[in-house]
């Protein structure tokens, strides 16, 4: 037991509400306002985690977004949720948490063997191992590795709660509420300037809590709390609990608000979390900055934290980290902490710093107290793996960087450590702009912009408050300016400020030499060492880029925030260079972890994308349809009957059709308006088979091909006059061709004056085939003529049945004599039940989509089955259709070497030899090998046939026809014997179309 709750303080902690929470089955308490984290450390506990790689011991380390240790599971069932930051997770009542990457518990974790062999898992250690054991010994390996990889548990379960998403648009955005940023947004506000103020955190303020001193007159939590009252009377919109996470072009922002995330289970209709898309005229980055670790001999001890995160917890939770404190740091921050923290009734026992001499004033007041202070000397080595419980101290050389011969090891429960402060540059780097190399703060600031935006504060390289006032008011007043506002009458002043610290400018010391055997780590939550990187530079990796790609460092949820400026320090004494002509890595989104809940909002299951309906639905479903998903479309699988099974209901339709006449519904097809003088010479181009000469009143099969030759899409083209087309694609195409065909005319072909309209909802559209099919759509018309004089195959006419107009197509996707009918999309079921009365003495049936894909597979019609991406004309038996005579889209590829290799796989039939049915997606090979000759696209039984039958794509296919191969299924472990055909198994001459 260490940490304990102070008996007076905590800005943000309500004493009278006391909650209950458990962590890993112990029931705990904490105060309303605590995280996780500070209620933790209140109840003593030192041990919360094990690291990822060594599964070492680790402790809480920070107070913020920062966290690389303190990674949690919190709640169960389906609301899991792994690597939680604790120190972000506000306590509410029940909370639930649990710690991770442990087996079987966390202070006995049989992961820990790792550390013993350390050693052998250094950087780089899975390229070098198994480069050299090769595939079978990675075989070997992989299952435990990958059983030993990742930190926490996700949920099995579907996630319960709800997520949203919202736009939201401004004239200046500020990300963090820190006293830059609520400076710069009252300011903006102010001059007239619509403005949004984004934190991450609970409270406005930022670092303001953690001031010892008054801002005018006012404890500084009283003054944050006063200055956000303000902001939201001047009309700010003040997003708190909201993580700005991305910087997109176009000075478009993403963020994260957690609207339920701090509640057992939001409310009903409560989202868990509300995705922000933030459109910004400018944006003001007041991020602040975060302070660094020191690296040194056994630095990730539970116990060693942050300096700036001891004095957040006293400040703001009113928690002390520890009964025997020492601080270790390169400025004047340790020092001025150990004070603070004594005033606070923290125990601190002594400062440690490796710089020569502190401030005077600062060493009478830390003597005065009773507080050790041990100059030109560092913190070269802990004692205590599941709890500290020394530290070595001893004599340092900040010019030569070396160790004293003799040291101390005075006893502490707690090492506070200050290695100066890092700005908070994510965003920008995000944005484009390089970050720069400032020389004082011995870290990287924000570069030049490439966007509209500002830095401010201590993102700017500002670190005392009065600068960071300053420059939040006047950035606010310039933004105002450059969008055309100004601040009525004088600028407002800042506030007055007394007994606030100075700018802590830290001494260029990142690093301890070694001091035994204790390891010195650079990024905690990757567990990279300095040797580490020393390794990846002795072995060539010495960009920046490639030590982070080698080593993991700085890949994890932190971002690098607490370890990237170290880590570019060491690598540049390695390669004999100043951090500035290291350069650091780039920053990619997101700053902070983003649940894919908040990325998706509503838009999962059955809400991904809106379900499409035909006009017929309700009649398919009350004529006792299956109804199935084909696409976004909802389609009838088969009208089953009472005793029926799929196959014997879809065999029934299919006979049917063939014998007498079926109707079915194809309102799905994609239908697309193409209205021009040169649509005729637009279509030419987009087609592989001529289409400009084709004359009103006529339709024409029609397929396109990709720019490399492979085979688009396929459907047909309506001439309705002479400057006008209707072109129908496959259902599961139709956007992406309208998308394509707008693309060649805004692009490729500007100067066509060509317009193209999805009207896929503007028709019903309905095929009715079979040999009564002539006879049945006669009966139902009013008006119009069907007769083959009138109508020939791939004629078009108008006619009316009853009061509804319609247009009819003589097309068959069935191999017997059929049309398809449209109508107004509304008209859809009045023309459907006319067709049903008019063929009821010719027993017409419904069909659904099993049935039509037995009818399309017996006359060898493809679908996307077949037109996978990776096929041609050729390979489908259509190459014939290739003009030769015109250029369009993808001609000029028809001849490559490859498109032409008599060993591409191709369109054939197949026969069941046993009866049994042959598996779509089976590979075909010859009996009794295991080389794949093809695959199985699309299979069905036949009533033409008598048997199974499939289409399947065929190495050298044509010269197999009636070969015996054998189709197999290795996930079901099944084989069938086939014989390869012709893919077309009825009226192979088409004299059924033309009857």
């Amino acid at each position: 037991m260490s940490g304990f709750r102070l008996k007076t303080g905590g800005a943000h902690v309500t004493r009278e509400r006391i909650l209950t929470f458990r962590f890993d089955g112990k029931t705990l308490e904490g105060y309303e306002g605590d995280t996780l984290a500070s209620a933790l450390i209140a109840s003593g506990r030192k041990l919360v985690g094990r690291s990822f790689k060594y599964h070492r011991p680790r402790g809480v380390f920070s107070a913020g977004v920062e966290e690389p240790n303190a990674l949690v599971e919190l709640r169960t069932g389906s609301r899991q949720e792994p690597n939680t930051r604790a120190t972000m997770a506000e306590l509410y009542e029940g909370l639930d948490a649990a710690s991770q990457n442990r087996w079987p518990s966390l202070r006995h974790d049989m992961m820990a063997v790792n550390d013993y062999v350390s050693p052998l898992l250094t950087a780089g250690f899975y390229y070098k191992t198994f480069m050299e054991a090769g595939q079978s010994g990675w075989h070997v390996a992989e299952k435990f590795i990958r059983r030993a990889a990742g930190l926490g548990r996700g949920t099995h379960f579907p996630d319960p709660d709800r997520y949203e998403k919202q736009n939201a648009f401004c004239d200046l955005l500020v990300v963090g509420a820190g006293p830059a940023g609520m400076m710069a947004a009252l300011a903006a506000a102010r001059a007239g300037l619509k403005v949004i103020l984004a934190d991450e955190n609970v409270h406005p303020g930022g670092r303001v809590f953690e001031e010892s001193g008054r801002i005018d007159g006012l404890e500084p939590a009283v003054w944050a709390a006063r200055t956000a009252a303000m902001l939201e009377a001047e009309g700010v919109r003040l997003m708190t609990r909201t993580s700005v996470y991305g910087y997109f072009d176009g000075n478009v922002l993403g963020a994260v608000e957690r609207v339920g995330d701090h509640l057992r289970e939001p409310p009903v209709f409560t989202p868990r979390q509300r995705h922000w898309t933030i459109h910004a005229g400018r944006v003001m980055l007041a991020t602040g900055a975060i302070e660094r670790p020191l690296v040194f001999s056994g630095n990730d001890a539970p116990g060693v934290m942050l300096a700036s995160a001891g004095l957040a917890y006293a400040r703001r939770f009113g928690v002390a980290v520890g009964r025997s404190v020492i601080v270790f740091s390169n400025n004047d921050g340790g020092a001025r902490t150990a004070l603070s923290l004594h005033e606070l009734g923290v125990p601190v026992k002594a400062v440690v710093d490796c710089r020569r001499a502190i401030d005077a004033g600062m060493a009478e007041e830390l003597a005065e107290r009773g507080i050790r202070v041990e100059t030109g000397a560092v913190v070269a080595a802990t004692r205590g793996r599941k709890a500290l419980a020394s530290v070595e101290i001893r004599g340092f050389d900040p010019d030569t960087g070396r160790l004293g011969d003799n040291g101390m090891h005075p006893a502490c429960d707690t090492l506070l450590v200050a290695g100066g402060w890092t700005p908070s540059v994510h965003l920008a780097s995000q944005a484009g702009s390089a970050p720069v190399f400032d020389e004082g703060l011995h870290s990287f600031v924000p570069g030049t912009p490439r966007e509209a935006w500002t830095a401010c504060g201590a993102c700017s390289g500002r670190l005392d408050l009065a600068s960071c006032l300053e420059s939040g008011r006047d950035a606010g007043l310039a933004a105002a300016a450059a969008l055309g506002k100004a601040m009525a009458g004088p600028a407002f002043g800042l506030p007055e400020l007394s007994g606030v610290a100075a700018a802590e400018l830290p001494a260029p010391v990142f690093e301890v030499p070694a001091c035994g055997r204790g390891k010195r780590f650079v990024d905690l939550q990757h567990d990279v060492t300095a040797d580490d990187i020393a390794l990846a530079n002795r072995e060539g990796f010495s960009s920046v880029e490639h030590v982070k790609r080698y080593t993991t460092l700085g890949m994890a949820a932190d971002q690098g925030k607490t370890s990237n400026v170290n880590a570019i320090a060491l690598l540049a004494r390695e390669r004999g260079l100043a951090s500035a002509g290291v350069g650091t890595t780039r920053f990619r989104m997101p700053w902070t972890p983003v649940t894919i809940g908040a990325l998706a909002g509503r838009e999962t299951g059955g809400h991904l994308a809106p379900v499409r309906r035909t006009p017929l639905h309700d009649w398919h479903v009350e004529q006792g349809a299956e109804m199935m998903a084909a696409g976004r479309w909802m389609r009838p699988r088969a009208y089953i009957r009472a005793g029926e099974t799929l196959e014997q209901a879809y065999v029934r339709e299919a006979r049917a059709v063939r014998a007498s006449v079926g109707l079915v519904d194809v309102s799905t097809l994609g239908k697309i308006d193409v209205q021009g003088p040169d649509a005729a010479a637009f279509l030419d181009r987009l087609y592989a088979n001529p289409m400009g000469k084709l004359a009103v009143g006529k339709a024409r099969y029609g397929v396109m091909l990709r720019e490399d030759g492979i085979l688009f899409d396929d459907g047909t083209a309506w001439r309705l006059s002479g400057s006008r087309f209707l072109v129908t694609t496959t259902t599961a195409n139709a956007a992406a061709v309208l998308a394509h065909m707008e693309h060649c005319l805004e692009i490729l072909w500007p100067e066509l004056h060509v317009n193209v309209t999805s009207v896929t909802d503007r028709y019903a559209a309905l095929a009715i085939a079979g040999p009564a099919s002539r006879a049945v759509l006669a009966s139902a018309l009013g008006e119009g003529d069907v007769s083959d004089a009138a109508c020939p195959h791939m004629g078009i006419v108008r006619g009316r049945i009853g009061a509804t107009p319609v247009m009819i197509a003589r097309l068959s996707f069935s191999g017997e004599l059929a049309y398809e009918v449209y109508s107004d999309w509304n008209d859809g079921p009045a023309v459907w039940e006319a067709l049903l009365a008019a063929g009821a003495n010719d027993a017409i049936t419904p069909y659904g989509m099993e049935a039509l894909g037995t009818l399309r597979i017996e006359k060898g019609h493809i679908t996307g089955a077949e037109m996978d991406g990776r096929t041609t004309l050729a390979d489908l038996g259509l190459g014939r259709m290739a003009s030769r005579r015109k250029p369009y889209i993808g001609s000029a590829m028809l001849d490559r070497e490859a498109l032409a290799d008599p060993g591409r796989r191709v369109l054939v039939g197949l026969v069941s030899q046993d009866g049994n049915p042959i598996r779509t997606g089976s590979h075909l090979t010859l009996p009794g090998e295991a080389a794949s000759l093809g695959h199985v696209t699309a299979m069905t039984f036949s009533p033409v046939v008598g048997t199974h039958i499939a289409l399947a794509l065929l190495a050298g296919g044509r010269e197999r026809v009636g070969d015996t191969l054998e189709a197999v299924f290795p996930m079901k472990d099944e084989t069938v014997r086939v014989k390869v055909t012709e893919p077309c198994f009825h009226d192979p001459e088409g004299n059924l179309l033309n009857v």
